[in-house]
This record gives C-alpha cells, sequence and structure tokens, in this order.
C-alpha cells in the first residue's frame, strides 16, 4: 500500500476517534484525557503502517517497536496521572475553560481534531521508515535506535523523580529540584523531544527522511511556545509562587545545565 492511501484511511480514523474521546471527555468532565489518547495513538498508527507499508520487514518491526514502546510508556504515566486525580481535571485544562470561556464546548473539540492532525503529521518518521524497501539496517538507523533509549531512559527517570518528590513532599508549594530536575526545570520534556530527534535521525536512512525533521522541530516549538513549557509554567507560578519564581532563576528551562546563582534580591 502506497503513502497516500496510508495516510487516506488514517486521517478520518484517527478523526473520528478523537471526536468519540471529545464525547467522552464532556460527559465524563475531564478534557485531559486528550493526552493519553494522543500519546496511545502514535503507537496505534506505527502498527497500522508497520502492518500495510510496502518497506522492508525489519525496519516496519523495529521502527512500530520504537513508536509503541514510547507510546505505551508516556500514555500509561499520563493515564495514571490524569485519572489518578479524577475528577479534578488538570490545572492547564481548568485554565483553558477560563480562557475559552466564550463557546468553550465548540473550541475544545476543534482542539481534539487538532491533536487527531498533530498525530498524523508528527508520525512522519514512521510512515518514511515502513516505505523503505531496502533490506538490512543502515548506521542511521542503528544511531537512531541508540538515541532512543538513551531519550526514553532519561524520561523515565525524570518522572520517576519527579513522583518520588512528590510522595516525599506532600505538601503544596514545595518546588523539585532532585537528580535531572536541578539540571533543567523540565527534563521530562527535554528527553521527550530527545524521542523525536531520535526517530528523525532513523528516519534519516529512508528516502526523503530529511522530510522527518518536521517532527523534532514542531515538537519543540511546542513544548517551547504551545502546550508545554508555558502552560506548565504558568501553573506552577500560581500554586508555588515565589519558590517557583526562585527555580525560574536559577535553573535552565529546557536543556539541562549546571545550575547558576540566582541574583540577590533588591
Amino acid at each position: 500500500m502506497d503513502s497516500l492511501r496510508l495516510v487516506l484511511i488514517a486521517l478520518p480514523v484517527l478523526g473520528g476517534t478523537f471526536m468519540l474521546l471529545f464525547m467522552l471527555a464532556k460527559r465524563i468532565n475531564n478534557y485531559g484525557i486528550v493526552d493519553i489518547a494522543w500519546a496511545w495513538a502514535f503507537g496505534f498508527l506505527a502498527i497500522f503502517y508497520a502492518g500495510f507499508g510496502p518497506g522492508w520487514a525489519g525496519r516496519r518491526m523495529a521502527i512500530a517497536a520504537m513508536a509503541v514502546g514510547w507510546s505505551a510508556r508516556l500514555g500509561l504515566h499520563l493515564y495514571c496521572r490524569v485519572m489518578g486525580q479524577h475528577p479534578v481535571e488538570d490545572g492547564r485544562y481548568r485554565q483553558l475553560r477560563s480562557d475559552w470561556r466564550e463557546h468553550f464546548t465548540l473550541k475544545m473539540f476543534f482542539f481534539f481534531q487538532l491533536q487527531a492532525i498533530s498525530v498524523l503529521l508528527l508520525a512522519g518518521p514512521f510512515l518514511l521508515a515502513c516505505l523503505n524497501p531496502r533490506p538490512g539496517f543502515r548506521s542511521w538507523e542503528i544511531v537512531g535506535a541508540i538515541l532512543w533509549l538513551l531519550a526514553i531512559g532519561g524520561e523515565s527517570l525524570a518522572d520517576f523523580q519527579l513522583a518520588a518528590f512528590k510522595r516525599q513532599s506532600p505538601a503544596t508549594g514545595r518546588v523539585c529540584k532532585v537528580g535531572l530536575w536541578r539540571y533543567s526545570r523540565h527534563p521530562n520534556y527535554f528527553f521527550e523531544w530527545l524521542v523525536w530527534v531520535a526517530y528523525l535521525v532513523f528516519a534519516l536512512a529512508s528516502p526523503h527522511g530529511w522530510l522527518a525533521v518536521i517532527s523534532p522541530v514542531s515538537i519543540l516549538w511546542l513544548l517551547l511556545r504551545v502546550t508545554g513549557i508555558p502552560l506548565t509554567e504558568e501553573q506552577a507560578l500560581r500554586t508555588k509562587g515565589e519558590a517557583y519564581r526562585q527555580y525560574q532563576l536559577s535553573t535552565s528551562a529546557f536543556f539541562p545545565w549546571f545550575p547558576r546563582q540566582p541574583p540577590p534580591p533588591c
């Protein structure tokens, strides 16, 4: 099956799935479930591409395994976080309710559909790899797989350290500065982006693989400017106040780096 047919099948399926999820979110009054669906959708899409793509079977199985491994881990982590605090909704979506007071339901419907489209666009590396008929793995693919393992390990460690901190310090207003969080305010986001860099590196071994650069660039933009760091830090400032402002002054926002001494108060 060629690339166009694969995309034309995947698009309405994703759109319909996220429409049903929107209806479920409205029913349970918790729109945070879209994060879970977004993560898991990549795994199912990668399986679809691997099952029907015309590329070499070994490569299709490898990229599908990488995609499903990342998708399942992130989706399960988000499920525990979102449903663990249900019926209380994630603070980012509570803020959207306030920001989108007028026509909130309609705007949220299109927000869900935007997530479906983003899955299709960002999954480009999976599709490109599954179209490559050349047998055997190339150097780019081996490097990509190694980078993927490092990124998954880093993201898992960051999530574990934050969860452990929250268990040990249940009081509100405290900021996690342990482990990887000492060197980045969002190490989980950094390693999440690195996962997508790994997919790009893997795809470079396939024809037109450079097109996969769209994925890590888009993820970086989303994390730095849209739904990642901006919304997360707004919520942190609302709940942690001055403690988080001091953390911002001393710690890199995204790329891990040694903490700097905050300036003395005026």
